[in-house]
């Protein structure tokens, strides 16, 4: 659900949605629906395809505009230019579904339907959310089709995990409504700063997103559900702050954030080496889930099923957060973020203090909503002075930049 303070926070802004030939493309209509409330003018363009899954009177209904999808009138009172006008108009071009097609065309300059050739003459920032199957998204050409649009400037949203349509699970889902809808908000009213600007302008922040994997064998690890989500949009909005952002990942299928340095590691011996090469940052986030326990002599190659039961010793991984609290400045700013199932207060106070933090981030991966995968948080803030806020559920880059404003001293 979004917020009632979102009304109007669109008015008077003009947006392009692009909705393109997905089955997700049914949730357009809820994202028409959204920004309508907020203020907002739309006009959709549809691709051929994507009438196949949602009709033009739906969404033509819903924006109170006549859907276009041809580049080409169907009346001569049309005008063939109409591409150039609308790219001169919007304050904003989302594409939401966009298919793997579609983004490859984008990618390369064509111009065979209304919403490509909308896009070559937009003059406006563009917003691009990927949505197809697991594989498809993460083929060598998805990847590089999209890391070619972020050279042109575009903002692209990662696909949610989840269950696709193909029967499989994996990344590849559009991410909803609400949360595309916060970073329409958030595009064309707050801008991200440049780098020489902004309220983290000059200071480095240091990021820990993922989980670790800790082998067993070649084959099979220890490891948890973390998608990395929560860390990497903590790293977006540093950057959108002006930060120079480092961000330690573990293993994730997500985007770098635009403007971030991403270091890629694999166990928590890893994660540990890097955070240590980065710990002087001005700000330090921890919000990977990094393992407590690692086999203790992983086997050099496959284990074989043999007996019915099978004993792993673990031995203890470093506790980054604990040695980054002990070693901290006095200027420096330490966040950590703790998981909990039971006595979640009870326990993330405990943690804030033992390991020396200016505050800790807790969450409930019992709540529905929080925790890991979804796009959604809901968290509880809580201060080495004893504040403690609780936060409503919303949207993940939502949550990093409450986050963040607690952090600035600014008020929520």
């Amino acid at each position: 659900m979004v917020d009632s303070t979102e009304e109007k926070r669109l008015e008077g802004r003009k947006l392009l949605l692009g909705v393109t030939g997905s089955i997700a493309a049914y949730k357009a209509a809820e994202l028409i629906r959204l920004c309508k409330k907020a203020g907002a003018e739309v006009q959709v363009l549809m691709t051929p395809d994507a009438a196949r899954f949602i009709t033009p009177l739906t969404l033509g209904t819903l924006s109170e505009r006549e859907v276009l999808s041809e580049i080409f009138p169907d009346n001569e009172q049309g005008s063939w230019t109409k591409h150039v006008s609308l790219g001169l108009w919007a304050d904003l071009f989302v594409v939401a579904p966009a298919t793997a097609q579609t983004l490859a065309k984008m990618a390369y300059g064509f111009s065979d339907s209304m919403l490509t050739a909308t896009a070559l003459a937009a003059r406006c920032p563009m917003l691009v959310c990927p949505a197809m199957d697991h594989d498809m998204y993460l083929h060598p050409a998805t990847q590089a089709n999209l890391e070619r649009l972020r050279a042109f400037g575009y903002a692209v949203m990662a696909p949610g995990y989840g269950e696709l349509a193909s029967g499989l699970v994996g990344h590849g889902r559009m991410p909803e409504p609400e949360e595309i809808f916060g970073r329409i908000v958030e595009m064309v009213t707050a801008p991200l700063r440049p780098s020489s600007g902004g309220l983290l302008a000059g200071k480095h922040v240091l990021v820990s997103a993922g989980p670790t994997r800790e082998p067993i064998d070649p084959v099979r690890v220890v490891t948890n559900h973390s998608s990395g989500s929560m860390g990497y949009a903590i790293a977006e909005a540093a950057a959108g702050h002006g930060a120079r952002v480092t961000l330690v990942s573990g293993p994730t299928a997500l985007d770098t954030p635009h403007g971030v340095d991403r270091i890629d590691v694999t166990t928590a011996e890893e994660m540990h080496a890097a955070v240590q090469a980065h710990r002087d940052a001005n700000l330090v986030i921890m919000a990977a889930a990094v393992a407590d326990y690692t086999p203790l002599d992983p086997a050099p190659s496959k284990l074989k099923k043999q007996d019915d039961e099978l004993t792993i010793r673990l031995r203890r991984t470093p506790d980054i957060l604990a040695e980054l609290g002990a070693h901290k400045r006095p200027e420096q700013m330490l966040v950590g973020f703790a998981m909990e199932t039971d006595d979640g207060l009870a326990n993330a106070r405990r943690k804030l203090e033992a390991k020396n933090l200016d505050w800790i981030v807790l969450n409930n991966v019992n709540e529905e909503g929080a925790g890991f995968g979804p796009g959604t948080n809901r968290v509880t803030l809580i201060h080495r002075s004893g504040h403690t806020e609780d936060l409503p559920l919303m949207p993940k880059r939502d949550v990093a930049e409450a986050l963040l404003n607690r952090i600035l001293g600014i008020a929520g």
